[in-house]
């Protein structure tokens, strides 16, 4: 029997492991999915719970949960060494040491946020992409809160699509307490997104009351206060949460893997067939693969291309053990959602259809229900969703 190895729970390897066991197999190999935490990440919706629009369960269902009764194997652990010429990993669970043999590997662990290369940032800027993250930042704010002071201020590094609305969540959240301040060293915002979206979230900002400061960067981070580097001077400024979006890196143990690269962030090359370079048996999908789309410019690190990867990354490593033609990956660009605050979004389709307000919430909403892993899952949010206004009317009545 076969055994296949997947490190990295995110959409890339949770979707790829999904994938696999709905393909005819002569002989259904051994699939195990390894994660160093318990819970899968719908990463678009993490903004929602910062304005408790979502519950965390919503978002972050246990890949026990999402796995039961589908023939994966999940493994809560830590990886701590790849053989690729033995083709066995090494994992750590809770202490206790293991070497997996693998036929097939894929490498789809996701990257972190660096923040130590700017003073005083390792200690007290916040990044965000993970639960604990979006915990830790709401334990902030909800000690803020309760506080006597007048205003709330708010720095967040980084205007690209998770500033933009981390920005626009904190600004609803806090209202007229809140001070929220941009910073990119960019001269606008939101510099790789659709021209629609981008004027959206320029309204957005400036009806909530967002300050921009662009062409600026980040110098030193303190416990209090923030400097920031404009064209013509510095300044420093008082804050209380800085939150830090900026930039991505990958694990030590994946960069000092014997593979051919050719980005500074140190993705790993892949071919077409999103198989590594040499070594046919491994393959790379996510942030963490330097995937080319067809005009030879590289694919954005989003969970929309790791997505469609995961449904060729399947079906490639399916091919590879059953003796069948590989397809080259093609990416298909959708499209871009972005969450503008409570009850608001703007949305560019196919390079055509674009809109913004309720409108376009909505269809953020459905579309990324029919993202979610499992039916299973979708059918208990989808029904959350329904209930909970009813709910909410109910009590308001009651009051």
């Amino acid at each position: 029997m076969s055994r296949i190895c997947i490190l990295g729970g995110g959409f890339g390897g949770l979707y790829t492991a999904l994938n696999l066991v709905r393909l005819p197999w002569a002989e259904t190999p051994e699939i195990i999915l390894i994660d160093k935490s318990d819970r899968f990440m719908f990463t678009p919706m993490l903004y929602e719970l910062i304005t408790g629009e979502l519950q965390a369960w919503e978002i972050a269902p246990p890949f026990a949960d999402l796995l039961e009764g589908k023939g994966i194997q999940f493994i809560q652990a830590t990886v701590t060494d790849i053989d690729l010429n033995d083709r066995h990993v090494r994992i750590d669970a809770s202490g206790q040491s293991a070497d997996l043999h693998y036929d097939r590997l894929l490498l789809a662990i996701g990257g972190e946020t660096p923040i130590d290369f700017v003073p005083g940032a390792s200690e007290y800027a916040i990044p965000f992409r993970t639960l604990a993250d979006a915990n830790r930042l709401i334990h902030r704010l909800e000690e803020l809160e309760k506080s006597d002071r007048g205003k709330i201020r708010v720095c967040i590094a980084g205007a690209g699509s998770s500033g933009v609305e981390l920005a626009c969540k904190i600004a609803d959240r806090l209202k007229e307490r809140g001070r929220v301040r941009l910073v990119d060293r960019n001269d606008r915002i939101l510099s790789g997104s659709p021209e629609p979206n981008r004027v959206a979230a320029e309204q957005a900002l400036s009806k909530r009351g967002v300050w921009k400061d662009l062409s600026t960067s980040v110098s030193e981070v303190g416990e209090t206060e923030i400097t920031l580097d404009y064209q013509a001077g510095s300044d420093t400024l008082p804050v209380d949460i800085v939150m830090w979006t900026v930039g991505t890196r990958f694990s030590k143990l994946i960069q000092k893997l014997p593979l051919d690269r050719r980005l500074p962030m140190g993705q790993i090359t892949v071919e077409p067939t999103l198989q590594v370079k040499t070594h046919p048996e491994l393959f790379a999908i996510g942030d963490l693969a330097s995937c080319l789309d067809t005009d030879g410019t590289p694919l954005p690190g989003t969970a929309q291309v790791a997505y469609q990867q995961a449904h060729y990354c399947a079906l490639n490593i399916w091919a590879s053990i059953t003796n069948h033609p590989l397809l080259p990956f093609q990416y298909i660009p959708l499209g871009e959602f972005i969450s503008l605050g409570v009850n608001d979004a703007s949305m560019s389709m196919f390079g055509k259809i674009a809109m913004d307000g309720m409108p376009a919430y909505v269809a953020r909403r459905l579309a990324y229900l029919l993202r979610m892993p499992t039916l299973e899952h979708q059918l208990k949010v989808s029904s959350n969703w329904l209930v909970r206004p009813i709910l909410s009317a109910w009590e308001r009545v009651q009051k």
